[in-house]
């Protein structure tokens, strides 16, 4: 059963024995002309999508039930396991797909966002003479340019800054990055350069100035990727795979062979996670796609295969958009512990990680507090002492599970690889684990030539370089302005619908509600300060959401760059999906909690929260103390020793502002931390003091105090004594 095809990743036939097969792929040595011409014979094979809009879940399901026989089944719905369905369906072959959780929940949603060749593997190519090393990097850099072509409105270049501290540093690193744009030929996106340390501040006014040298800049690509990968997943589905989140697999079906008498696996049995339904989905070919749970799936076919999946967990915290320039990214290639992070402006937010460090395998990962505090500073150390860089300022955090590839029958760790491993088990089930977001679609291509391979199936080579991803086709730069010409919405919400939807942002359009406005005349926010609108949501159920989670951190990024935004927009979303799947109040109570679970637990949330609790300690100098003690009393006029929403109206109202009751109960039930339905002298000292030290940022009660009492003090008593007193 040995795959004898040379392919870029490592085959482990049998029964996990491993060969190391070295050599490229031919598409490896493609420049992007030639990139181009891939496209269109591609487009010569494949006749236009069977489908206009993928087919609803509903219909899915019907077909995974009804079809005797698929050629293909893939386990798994991030980027790897849609990259497989994708391109099995359009060489011809009968395609399923199932994922037990939401396209893209796991890894492949919390990455870097960054679609790379992979600077520091090319180091560690050179410096070492590994030739696999290098060639992952060409492979990367060619997967990269693709990448970047199939789905425009998705991606883009990103310039990457590399400040230079020493001036020795600054010949090698120049060096290092020129190898890198030399590795990507013709699919260089722009070539790098260098700057003086005056032209780096202009760029980056953020960076530590004291004993800058200089720095050099080098452009990788960025992307959406829980969009992409649905992308990849509703274009399966639009050439006919039969795609289904919510989908667990709770056994692999076997049958004996008639032929070779041996045992084979033939299929799988399914469970809907949202009815409980359960059938089987027979296939000649069943592929383990799953990422940190390969080897789970490995054990549902022999209970004694041993562990190829070594997890590792990579933070990221997201910080507001003024951390770093609009459109320029910086890499700190040496950490104080040797890791590498990454500072990158990402949908007008700043992305900053990864960290790297052993984990267990779990569905909900969450960020610790101890590796939030590592990036912060490290980040600390490259961003000017003008700039305070605050815990409070993580408006978001989350972990995910590098799917490592490991040799089971190596003695130590050494053999854990960045690159791709294909197995293929005595019962021939395939399973691709390892490599990473860039080389999805070579890893796609590597496991079908398997399958097929091994399986006997009758299909031609793989067809998904240069294919359009659902909304790349007909996009374009300039299509938003179209957006607010033709539908009144606003620019910065047409701006993002283009880049997000691509050429289907028009469908979301239509569905905008009017506001009844001036201006915009369509398109009602889920929350003020972010462009998402309503529509969204509607048009998210067409795109396989069936939860709020789903909706909040997948079908729009909310959860991703602000947690609280996300809370805020929740009850909206669980209103309006409601009406669409006709939930009931139970239901939509019960999604609520779910949804808010999460962003507590797997977006930083409860980290945030933590940063201010009633066991904060008050570490505040008697002058501070007194100062905020008499703001405090300007509300607690009666010296009662708190403060009620009743306090907070009379003063607002005394310089003529006005603010709802319920915002009023949400702006104190923030530091109302024993939740008596007041805010205590010592729970705003803890407050202050919690700001003071950059734990806590942006609470609207302490904006609101400061500039009430600012308010207050600049207000003149009208002199009465000319007036006979008044009377």
């Amino acid at each position: 059963m040995a795959f004898q095809k040379a392919v870029k990743g490592t085959i482990l036939v049998g029964g996990g024995a491993l060969a190391t097969v070295l050599g490229l792929s031919q598409f490896a040595h493609y420049r992007r002309k030639q990139m181009n011409l891939a496209y269109v014979k591609a487009a010569d094979y494949i006749s236009e999508p069977v489908n206009r809009e993928p087919p609803s879940r509903e219909a899915q399901l019907l077909t995974l039930q009804n079809t005797s026989e698929f050629d293909i089944l893939v386990i798994g719905g991030g980027a790897t396991g849609s990259g497989c369905a994708l391109d099995a369906v359009t060489r011809g072959l009968k395609t399923a797909l199932v994922e037990r959780d939401d396209f893209s929940s796991g890894t492949s949603s919390r990455s870097t966002k960054l679609i790379h060749g992979g600077v520091r593997y090319l180091q560690k190519a050179i410096m070492k003479l590994d030739i696999e090393q290098y060639r992952m990097v060409k492979e990367a850099l060619h997967e990269r340019a693709n990448l970047l072509e199939i789905a425009p409105h998705l991606s883009a270049p990103l310039p990457i800054m590399l400040p230079v501290y020493k001036w020795w540093q600054l010949p090698y690193y120049w060096v290092g990055i020129k190898l890198y744009d030399l590795v990507a030929g013709s699919n260089c996106l722009k070539s790098s350069y260098v700057l003086s340390k005056s032209r780096a501040l202009e760029h980056f006014p953020m960076l530590q100035k004291d004993k800058l040298v200089g720095a050099i800049v080098y452009y990788d690509g960025q992307h959406n990727d829980a969009r992409m990968n649905l992308a990849i997943a509703l274009t399966a589905a639009r050439y006919g795979a039969a795609t289904a989140n919510y989908m667990e697999v709770v056994s692999l079906l076997k049958k004996t062979d008639p032929q070779t008498g041996k045992v084979r696996v033939s299929g799988a049995r399914c469970k809907d996670v949202l009815t409980g339904q359960e059938f089987d989905v027979r296939a000649k070919c069943v592929i383990n796609a799953t990422g940190p749970f390969t080897d789970s799936v490995r054990k549902m076919d022999d209970k004694d295969a041993a562990a190829i999946c070594q997890p590792s967990a990579g933070v990221h915290i997201v910080m507001p958009g003024y951390y770093s320039p609009e459109s320029m990214g910086l890499l700190d290639p040496a950490t104080s512990d040797g890791r590498v992070i990454f500072f990158l402006p990402w949908q007008k937010m700043t992305i900053a990680g990864t960290t790297d460090t052993p984990t267990d395998v779990t569905p909900h990962p969450i960020p610790s507090e101890e590796d939030i505090n590592f990036i912060l500073n490290e980040v600390r150390n490259y961003l000017s002492c003008d700039v305070e860089v605050r815990r409070g300022d993580v408006l978001a955090a989350w972990s995910g599970i590098r799917p490592l590839v490991t040799d089971p029958k190596s003695a130590d760790t050494q053999s854990i690889s960045r690159n791709h491993v294909v197995d293929i088990s005595e019962s021939g089930l395939i399973t691709i684990a390892g490599g990473k977001w860039t080389t999805y679609r070579s890893m796609a291509e590597d496991t079908i030539n398997a399958a097929i391979k091994t399986h006997n199936l009758k299909a031609g080579p793989s067809r998904t370089v240069g294919l359009f991803l659902q909304g790349g086709k007909d996009w374009s730069p300039t299509l938003y302005i179209r957006l607010v010409q033709d539908y009144g919405l606003e620019s910065e919400v047409a701006q993002h619908l283009a880049a997000t939807y691509g050429d289907k942002a028009f469908e979301v359009a239509k569905m905008a509600s009017v506001t009844g406005k001036r201006w915009p005349i369509v398109g009602v926010r889920l929350v003020s300060e972010f462009p998402y609108i309503e529509a969204e949501v509607k048009y998210g159920i067409k795109e396989y959401a069936c939860t709020a989670v789903d909706m909040i951190s997948r079908r729009t990024r909310l959860a991703f760059l602000n947690v609280q935004a996300a809370e805020e927009a929740l009850p909206r979303i669980v209103e309006l999906m409601g009406r669409e799947l006709n939930w009931d109040d139970h239901k939509k109570q019960e999604q609520l909690e779910t949804a808010k679970r999460f962003l507590y637990y797997e977006m930083g949330y409860k980290s945030r929260s933590e940063q201010l609790t009633d066991r904060s300690e008050i570490s505040l100098l008697p002058s501070d103390i007194d100062r905020y003690k008499k703001r405090f009393h300007k509300f607690d006029a009666d010296k009662k020793g708190f403060i009620t929403i009743v306090d907070v109206q009379r003063v607002l109202e005394s310089i003529n502002v006005q603010m709802d009751e319920n915002t009023l109960h949400e702006i104190l039930n923030e530091v109302d931390l024993n939740k008596n339905g007041q805010v205590e002298l010592n729970e705003f000292l803890q407050l202050m003091s919690a700001i003071q030290k950059g734990r806590v940022s942006g609470s609207r009660l302490a904006i609101l105090m400061k500039t009430a009492e600012e308010n207050l003090d600049r207000r003149v008593p009208i002199p009465v004594d000319r007036s006979c007193g008044g009377f």
